[in-house]
């Protein structure tokens, strides 16, 4: 498996691998499983993953054994099965709040814009942008939606949005200029919860369409 590493400020680097996510998942999961000294953190991206160090000093000393690490074949040579996660979500229009704005662009009614969204098959690609958000993967093409010109100040937690060719879940209240379809009752991040984010890459993640009834009364 090729791969680079590049500095990443004084405390980081980066380890470059090819753009397949199973590559990515791969690495970090090798790079865990090490556990490398002062490595506080390890986060996978599209092509390349993140190592987080205490200090520089330790990424000095680390570097070496992250090439190590990656130059040695796994044991039996297989990647572990990935999560299949359901994820409710709520479509009505109080929280889809850009149903109109996709339904424009896809020429498609709310109801069908639900029933595609929910019907397709998702993969995380990489958590990033707030804590525990997931960018996901495998959005129907005809869902493709541009951001919006103008992000809303505060996005309400659990707004599942679609921002181009990828669809997505704001875990905390945050700015945001993807469009808003629906909202899920679960907690995509909890910093008391091990792991905290919900979601991890390489996760396989497919929505469940829930009334409001069930979106009101979920986790009681």
């Amino acid at each position: 498996m090729p791969f680079e590493t590049t500095p990443l400020g004084d405390s980081a680097l980066l380890v470059r691998v090819g753009d397949s996510l199973g590559e990515v998942v791969d690495t970090a999961q090798r790079l865990e499983a090490a556990k490398i000294p002062g490595v506080v953190d390890i986060a996978p991206a599209f092509a390349s993953v993140g190592v987080f160090f205490t200090s520089p000093r330790e990424r000095a000393n680390g570097a070496a054994e992250i090439r190590e690490t990656l130059r040695e074949k796994a044991a039996g040579g297989s990647v572990p099965g990935r999560r299949v996660m359901e994820v409710p979500v709520c479509y009505e229009p109080e929280y889809g709040f850009d149903l109109a704005v996709v339904a424009q662009q896809s020429q498609l009614s709310p109801n069908e814009i639900a029933l595609r969204h929910a019907g397709a098959a998702y993969q995380v690609r990489c958590v990033g942008f707030s804590p525990g958000f997931p960018y996901l993967s495998g959005l129907p093409k005809a869902l493709n939606t541009p951001r919006r010109a103008v992000p809303r100040i505060a996005v309400p937690p659990g707004s599942v949005a679609i921002g181009g060719a990828q669809t997505g879940i704001y875990p905390l209240s945050s700015p945001g200029g993807w469009n808003i379809i629906g909202r899920t009752p679960l907690r995509l991040f909890d910093a008391a919860r091990e792991p905290a984010a919900l979601l991890q890459a390489g996760d396989h993640v497919r929505f469940v369409a829930i009334t409001r009834a069930e979106f009101a009364s979920w986790g009681k």
